[in-house]
């Protein structure tokens, strides 16, 4: 009998998770989200599940497990166009195809690398607000000992389902208006191509788990 190496049983591991997340997706494919509360309950489901495995996971795991996810409940390619600014019109297709993706990459690889590992967190809906023709859905991250966190959702409508359009962190700071000001300046400075390379190289060190 040839007995599996740990990086073979951490393999092995990551693909019955990756396994477990499909069933979870193919069985909730009937009953889409309704709300978006529930659109944003779903991601949080599939994102405690990859804190509770964080460890046999891994970076490389947990980022496979939450990028589909985050692809069906994130609106990446609005966000990205809002990311970019006025600069989105001067790019080809093709080149708006690829900061798409790049820009997918990258909230999935943060997501996996600041969530990685479970101690009891509760990730808990606490209510939602109108906000013009979107809705903001209010969360907290709940853990023993600390203040809790607020990060809000803003929500939009698009093909019937309910998406994340943007992230407020501490319930304020809007990550889009963050990533818009960083991004115009690397275009400014480096044009298209340094903003994609910035792009991988933080997506890079986010799955190696070494940040700057």
């Amino acid at each position: 009998m040839t007995i599996p190496t740990g990086r073979a049983r951490t393999s092995k591991a990551v693909a019955l998770f990756l396994a477990l997340i499909g069933c979870i997706l193919v069985s909730s494919a009937d009953a889409l989200p309704a709300s978006p509360q529930d659109s944003v309950r779903s991601f949080y489901d599939v994102l405690l599940s990859t804190m509770k495995n964080g460890r046999t996971l891994g970076q490389s795991g947990r980022y496979a497990a939450l990028a589909p996810v985050i692809t069906g409940v994130f609106d990446v390619p609005f966000m990205a166009r809002l990311a970019v600014g006025p600069s989105w019109s001067t790019l080809t297709p093709t080149e708006q195809q690829q900061l798409i993706a790049g820009f997918g990459r990258y909230v999935s690889a943060t997501y996996a690398y600041r969530f990685d590992s479970y101690s009891g967190q509760r990730l808990e809906v606490t209510g939602d607000q109108p906000y013009g023709g979107d809705v903001i859905v209010k969360t907290e991250i709940v853990e023993s000992g600390s203040d809790p966190v607020t990060i809000n959702y803003l929500m939009r409508q698009n093909g019937g389902l309910w998406q994340i359009s943007d992230v407020y962190l501490d319930g304020t700071i809007s990550q889009l208006a963050t990533q818009r000001s960083e991004f115009q300046s690397i275009l400014q400075r480096k044009g298209f191509d340094g903003l994609i390379a910035a792009l991988k190289h933080k997506v890079d060190l986010l799955t190696s788990n070494t940040v700057e």
